[in-house]
């Protein structure tokens, strides 16, 4: 390990950091592409299983029921197991789902399948942010940002190369790739990434981070459940706004697709921002954007308001970069996974709620109403970004002179 003599710098650490990020964003996009892979098989087992509307909700929901109850657990764990380790098991064990659900002869075994492979997921958000945020530490906010933008990636690539495959070969051939490609991926977890270390050999640095923050994690884990709120409740609306102002279905695909790139940008743009100007400037920002573009797409006609919607997936999007960057400030070393792992438990929860919630106000309210009331809540995150600022060293440093 060589020491530069003139800025005192260890050039391997910089080799394990990159290496860490490199190695955990394709595991990221590995697991977020396992995730909504389903969707495009879900009329696949329709038609194969003869099953219902409710019954295909239900092979969904024990996918991402899986993986969001075990989070909390997986992140106990690692503080007593290297999670490098948990890293492997949890990638290779969600290959072996897919595997299992492409031999599965029957809906009960397809569902065990996809709740073994969902349990595997859940190793992949604590753990992996984890390991960034130790890479990288105080500079993590952009490295982090790189991580959660790499889930989009796989978002797009492997349900797209899944549809290509089922062109050519059998649903079950196809998930037997799928399944070759995750263990691919945890070998080369296994080879190439450093290890993480146990939450409890972390124990020594927690006096100094973390300390004061007080009651910050909670204005954030709540600043997080209302921005995926506002996200979701926008998302369910948006095809049956635009549908009204004259949208076809084409012209409703294109508007979505819109959304998602522009989200995907934001990932990528905001954590950078969030390093620069700070969390608290940051999250003002894009939620107050994400009010005001949501109030200018309800009022705008059609072709105006669909050319808005990169820019609002930006906004939609990008805050959650800053907050996943922001977790280890707010928590003790000893227990980053602990506190990825209930941040990310409950963002999916709200991302589960929320649309049943907005739902119910739109069939009391109508559809306009409902969309201006997550415009709403996204102003209401505004005074909550307030509060947690006084936790936060960076937007204490921008504030001073």
């Amino acid at each position: 390990m060589s020491v530069s003599a003139e800025t005192g710098t260890t050039r391997p650490d910089r080799a394990r950091s990159t290496r860490t990020l490199t190695v955990t964003g394709l595991n990221h996009a590995l697991h977020d592409g396992y995730t909504d892979v389903i969707y495009v098989l879900l009329p696949v087992w329709q038609a194969e299983f003869a099953l219902s509307y409710g019954l295909l909700a239900l092979l969904r929901g024990l996918y991402a029921g899986a993986m969001a109850g075990l989070q909390i657990p997986v992140g106990r764990i690692a503080e007593r197991i290297d999670g490098k380790v948990i890293l492997i098991a949890g990638t290779a064990l969600s290959a072996v789902g897919y595997a299992f659900a492409g031999f599965s002869g029957g809906v009960i075994g397809l569902g065990l399948a996809l709740a073994l492979s969902g349990a595997g997921s859940s190793t992949q958000h604590p753990i992996a942010s984890a390991a960034v945020s130790r890479a990288y530490g105080t500079a993590a906010r952009g490295p982090l940002g790189i991580y959660n933008f790499s889930g989009d990636l796989g978002k797009a690539a492997i349900p797209a190369l899944t549809s290509i495959l089922l062109v050519i070969m059998s649903w079950r051939h196809t998930l037997l790739v799928l399944a070759l490609a995750g263990l691919l991926v945890a070998v080369c977890i296994a080879l190439w990434m450093p290890a993480v270390g146990k939450g409890a050999e972390h124990k020594a640095t927690s006096a100094s981070r973390g300390a004061s923050t007080g009651g910050g994690f909670r204005w954030l884990l709540a600043i997080g459940i209302l921005d995926t709120a506002v996200r979701m409740g926008f998302l369910t609306f948006l095809p049956f706004l635009l549908r009204d102002k004259g949208a076809s279905l084409p012209t409703n695909g294109l508007a979505l697709a819109l959304v998602f790139v522009g989200g995907a940008a934001g990932k990528f743009t905001c954590g950078w921002l969030g390093e620069r100007v700070g969390t608290l400037r940051t999250v003002l920002i894009t939620e107050g954007g994400t009010a005001a573009l949501i109030a200018a797409v309800l009022a705008l006609p059609l072709a105006p308001a669909i050319m808005l919607l990169p820019l609002l997936g930006v906004m939609l999007n990008g805050t959650s970069s800053v907050l996943y960057g922001t977790v280890p400030e707010l928590t003790p070393a000893h227990q980053t996974e602990r506190a990825f792992a209930l941040f990310y438990t409950g963002t999916i929860g709200s991302g589960a709620i929320a649309p049943v919630i907005y739902g119910l106000l739109g069939d009391a309210l109508g559809p306009t109403l409902a969309t201006a009331a997550t415009a709403l809540t996204a102003l209401a995150i505004c005074p909550l970004a307030v509060a947690l600022a006084r936790h936060l060293a960076d937007d204490q440093a921008t504030a001073s002179p």
